[in-house]
């Protein structure tokens, strides 16, 4: 593949990444209330896999004819998010201290519903593959934009260059969210105060951002 092409694909998805949407928000509210964000991470990572599988596979350039698969897949992604964003609102994270005699570490103890995710990291990687196998920026990114980066002419057929751009944009997913995850766990360890309002307003963000979701999808209908 031509190198250019690489490198301004890869500055490309990098940009994309940084931007925040419902993947930050779901990494932010992990990082702020599991031991240990890799299962989340893990999640959206194999979300977005299968979604270059299928786009390498000829998927992409159906799924890109279908105007209301796009429309069903917004809607559901807005669902998932507000459920998300309600779980962690009504059953935020609680930070407990140490004790003197072990040097004043903060630890966490999830309630309500946030232990079983905590005893099951499979769930978590559910969770994960679904906001981000549901959302439409990823999948707007992988089925429109890296088409374009493409070389009709080059020596590697379409579908493994469309394989090796994903790849790039799964990388870049795994650098910005775990800087992003452990950022938030940075937080909780020198501000263990702070956890709460971090948690709290990550469950915001996701159902603000589902909402933002939902008026942008029905402004293009309209």
């Amino acid at each position: 593949m031509d190198p250019q092409l690489l490198i301004a694909c890869s500055v490309m998805m990098t940009l994309m990444v940084v931007l925040p949407g419902p993947d930050w928000a779901f990494v932010i509210a992990t990082g702020t209330s599991e031991r240990s964000i890799l299962p989340s991470l893990s999640g959206i990572l194999l979300g977005y896999l299968a979604t270059v599988a299928a786009v390498a596979l000829g998927v992409g350039a159906v799924v890109a004819t279908l105007p209301w698969f796009i429309v069903v897949l917004t809607f559901a992604a807005a669902a998932y998010l507000v459920y998300l964003g309600v779980r962690v609102l009504r059953a935020p994270p609680v930070v407990v201290v140490a004790g003197a005699s072990r040097g004043a570490t903060a630890d966490v103890e999830s309630g309500g519903a946030q232990p079983e995710a905590s005893d099951r990291p499979w769930l978590r990687v559910l969770q994960g593959a679904g906001v981000s196998g549901l959302n439409p920026k990823g999948l707007l990114v992988l089925v429109v934009l890296l088409p374009q980066f493409t070389d009709a002419s080059g020596a590697w057929p379409i579908p493994l260059q469309l394989a090796v751009l994903g790849l790039i944009f799964v990388g870049a997913c795994a650098l910005v969210y775990s800087i992003v995850g452990y950022g938030a766990r940075t937080v909780l360890r020198l501000r263990p105060s702070a956890m709460r309002i971090v948690s709290r307003v990550s469950g915001a963000a996701m159902i603000v951002l589902a909402v933002w979701l939902v008026v942008e999808q029905v402004a293009h209908l309209t």
